[in-house]
């Protein structure tokens, strides 16, 4: 509808480890099928309303989280499963990635991207009883301009002029014309979300203590937060659209164990999970009992290559570690045969893909990688490095440290719990090779936070002048013919310099119970919640 510790040494111990997960990919329960089956998108962007029947109100709804979550903040980055509850976007973004209304009821542009104007809906309030009006909107978006750790904060400060015309009316002046500018109001809280409104009177009394005290107009209040035990939201009663919220009450628990969190969804101690890794998906595409929204979408699981130091600042190995990774062999090792394998930016059914861009991917070549290994070698380099992962990706990261030594690489790899592997890691550039898992409704603004010189996400430090001018072209274009061409040449000019390793498609999905209903989300795992039911009594 809409739309990470403790160091892993020795190839030779790794390299048993992978040959034991083959061996046990081949008898008892993870034996591959005789005809696997690629995971496919299955209910992307949630049910379908005409197929759930007729809603039941009440209940409480339990879910399992992949994390804890920081902040409720919007100018703190992080990853908040509850935040849509809390709040409601003044915009979100259609499965085809174009920004809708939601909270706003309009958003037009009157000189082809330059400035904009916000109509907002009449009547809408913050769970406090303030109203939401054109000026909460200004002191929102204006905390993201003075914040510079704002993750939307490089496209807010493009904002040089922005005023309320009524109180129901924005207006926003843009330094240059920004033809996707209304898709900055649709984002997850991850991305920078100038669309989550708090309610200025909370602000003005809780100041920094905001993100653990949030106030805003969507269909739940925070009553209850016992830090990394549970999370209780309650229906509120005022919400803005007649009838909505549906259920009472949600309760998030976060379950960072993969192991544990998917069996709590077995035994039903929780009704939905926000799964984060490919052995969830897997399991519970295979079980009948469960509900499964999933979409692979773009990016998906990647490795980054820290450019800006060695051996990394150098292409050869950045190829070599390409050319040594066997995919068909993780697949069947790891991944149940179900590994949906990615070669470039966008999947293949992207407008934005090109063909090009898949052939000039560097397949897995041992041999090859070899030869380059070498060559840096001779040139007096050292082609050991440190590879960090998450800790439920242990068996990928010694999986990886083989395949390495089988080309004369000899690695480390060190594990950390998420909360440490984003802040302490990636967010620091804090590694050699890391990796991370990601998709995306719509290439803007990611792709650029991904790529450009500026990218809040660009962990390794790519730098490419002409990637970065193809993103701003790409931004700011009014052309969709341009933004294509432009998204299509930033893939072909990403695949040639290698910043970055695919490995596979996404695979964040949710799985719940089938009797939890009116599931809306993105495929990159937010939930929407004023429409999901209980269909039990």
């Amino acid at each position: 509808m809409l739309r990470r510790s403790r160091r892993a040494r020795g190839a030779v111990a790794a390299l048993a480890s992978l040959l034991v997960c083959v061996l046990l990919a081949g008898c008892g329960a993870a034996q591959p099928a005789e005809d696997p089956t690629e995971l496919r998108a299955v209910k992307a962007y949630g049910d379908d309303p005409a197929a759930d029947g007729t809603p039941r109100t009440g209940g409480s709804l339990v879910m399992g989280t992949d994390r804890e979550a920081v902040s409720f903040d919007p100018v703190v980055q992080n990853t908040n499963q509850a935040t849509f509850a809390v709040y409601d976007s003044l915009m979100r973004l259609g499965p085809d990635g174009s920004a809708e209304p939601y909270l706003a009821e309009s958003m037009e542009t009157v000189d082809d991207g330059r400035t904009w104007r916000m109509g907002l809906r009449p009547d809408v309030r913050f769970s406090d009883g303030t109203p939401l009006d054109a000026e909460a909107v200004v002191l929102n978006v204006q905390r993201h301009i003075d914040t510079t750790s704002s993750p939307a904060h490089r496209f807010a400060q493009q904002i040089t002029g922005m005023r309320a015309v009524d109180p129901l009316t924005v207006e926003f002046v843009l330094d240059q014309p920004l033809g996707s500018f209304p898709v900055l109001f649709g984002q997850s809280l991850f991305f920078g979300a100038l669309g989550v409104i708090v309610s200025p009177a909370a602000l003005a009394e809780r100041g920094d203590d905001i993100g653990r005290n949030p106030v805003g107009a969507g269909p739940f209040r925070l009553v209850e937060w016992v830090q990394d035990s549970r999370m209780v939201l309650e229906r509120n009663p005022d919400y803005w659209q007649e009838g909505l919220p549906r259920l009472d009450r949600l309760e998030f628990r976060p379950l960072p164990d993969n192991e544990t969190r998917y069996a709590s969804i077995q035994n039903r101690d929780v009704d939905l999970i926000f799964a984060a890794y490919n052995p969830e998906l897997v399991r519970a595409v295979e079980d009948p009992g469960m509900n499964v929204y999933y979409g692979p979408g773009n990016g998906g699981e990647v490795l980054h290559f820290n450019v800006t130091k060695a051996p990394f600042d150098d292409r050869r190995m950045r190829e070599a570690v390409v050319r040594a990774i066997d995919t068909n062999g993780l697949s069947a090792s790891l991944y149940n045969n179900n590994l949906v394998p990615a070669t470039s930016l966008f999947e293949a059914s992207s407008p934005f893909h090109t063909e090009q861009a898949a052939k000039e991917w560097p397949g897995t070549d041992p041999d090859r990688a070899r030869q380059l290994v070498e060559e840096y070698r001779a040139d007096g380099g050292d082609p050991s490095f440190l590879f960090t992962l998450t800790s439920p990706r242990r068996p990928l990261g010694e999986a990886i440290q083989a395949q390495m030594a089988a080309v004369g690489i000899t690695i480390d790899v060190e594990f950390y719990d998420l909360a440490q592997y984003s802040s302490q890691v990636v967010q620091s550039g804090n590694f050699d090779l890391a990796s991370n898992v990601t998709s995306f409704d719509n290439p803007f603004p990611f792709v650029g936070n991904l790529v450009s010189s500026e990218g809040n996400i660009n962990y390794g430090g790519y730098t490419n002048p002409e990637v970065d001018a193809l993103v701003d072209t790409a931004a700011r274009t009014a052309d969709d013919a341009e933004r294509t061409r432009s998204y299509q040449e930033i893939e072909r000019l990403v695949t040639e310099d290698l910043p970055l390793a695919w490995i596979s498609r996404g695979y964040l999905s949710t799985v719940a119970d089938p009797a939890v209903k009116g599931v809306e989300r993105y495929i990159g795992r937010d939930m929407f919640y004023a429409t999901t039911w209980l269909d039990r009594p």
